[in-house]
């Protein structure tokens, strides 16, 4: 879309406008590890906002890491592995 703005010289300037949305690019690890927490999840019974209670974190936060969005801190595995009764070896075997 093309619109003209008027410049303090009095002349008007094409004005293009440009939307986009920055998608972050997913790494191996964190695809891997985010379908491992959501595998260990279902297979638990817990839904994202259950899992999210138990470690004390926000539901849409477990999402995003499950869907690889965020890279997740050692603390945060840590706390995801026990609200899953697991250790973080479980979940980070196939890495």
């Amino acid at each position: 879309m093309q619109e003209k703005i008027p410049s303090v010289l009095g002349r008007a300037l094409p004005v293009f406008l440009v939307c986009y949305r920055a998608v972050p690019q997913r790494s191996k690890t964190s695809k891997i590890l985010g379908e491992a927490i959501r595998a260990e999840r279902i297979k638990a019974g817990l839904s994202q906002e259950q899992l999210a209670e138990k470690a004390d974190l926000a539901r849409n936060y477990i999402g995003n890491i499950e869907r690889a969005e965020y890279k997740v801190t050692v603390e945060t595995l840590a706390r995801i592995a026990k609200a899953l009764n697991l250790r973080v070896s479980d979940l980070t075997r196939d890495i």
